[in-house]
């Protein structure tokens, strides 16, 4: 029994010197959480105008969106008005009514008020050119968001391949080449394609979402003017 003891006393003397002399693993630390912002900064320079462009599409769709809505709210206490105005005879007051109004009905109509005792043609042509000027004041800017929604995916294309050949330029300068560190180099300039997507997405939504809102302004303008030639062309006129 004694010698058992004593062979096993010996083996527990061994593993605790193996144990002493083995070094002890590296505890791997948690993966770092890394915040919107910091992952922004790690697209590089090219972030920069990647987020002036976002800052302009936001900015045109909002003065843009509120100001055509502004345009086209529905007024029809306007037209009644200028309707018993004409039928009265009374333009002077149709006059001022219209400079009152700050629309582009108002302003057509006005046009067209001006020109009473001209043929219908003139009448209609007047008030035609003048829609067509507040059409362009309504589209002002909204081209620039389809610009956005072209270039803003470039850019961030622009800034990945800049970063992929920094990466492979590194990796041509030095012997140690890891899989972990040509990863974490494409992850962080894959950022700049995430963005530009993202705002060109955003820039080409707020454009078409405007000329829905635009095409409804021109109908509007149109039905709005074909019914003011045609009170004017009323035997009752």
């Amino acid at each position: 029994m004694t010698p058992i003891l004593i062979q096993l006393a010996g083996t527990f003397d061994t593993l605790s010197t193996i144990a002493a002399v083995t070094p002890s693993l590296p505890v791997q630390d948690s993966p770092e959480v890394t915040s919107a912002f910091g992952i922004i900064l790690k697209g590089g320079i090219i972030m920069i105008p990647i987020l002036l462009l976002s800052f302009v599409a936001i900015y045109i769709f909002i003065e843009r969106y509120f100001t055509i809505r502004r345009h086209i709210s529905a007024d029809m206490g306007f037209m009644n008005s200028i309707h018993a105005y004409i039928l009265s005879g009374n333009t002077e007051s149709a006059l001022a009514l219209c400079r009152s109004t700050a629309k582009p009905i108002a302003r057509m109509i006005e046009k067209g008020i001006s020109r009473l005792g001209k043929p219908i043609k003139e009448i209609e042509e007047a008030i035609e050119i003048a829609g067509k000027f507040e059409v362009y004041e309504m589209e002002k800017n909204v081209q620039i968001l389809a610009v956005i929604a072209g270039i803003a995916p470039m850019f961030g294309f622009l800034g990945t391949i800049i970063g992929v050949i920094k990466i492979f330029f590194n990796i041509s300068m030095t012997s140690d080449v890891s899989i972990g560190s040509v990863s974490a180099g494409l992850y962080t300039k894959m950022v700049t394609s995430a963005a530009g997507l993202i705002v060109g997405i955003v820039a080409y939504i707020g454009y078409h979402w405007l000329n829905i809102i635009l095409n409804k302004a021109v109908h509007q303008l149109e039905w709005n003017a074909m019914n003011f030639i045609d009170l004017l062309k009323s035997p009752s006129k």
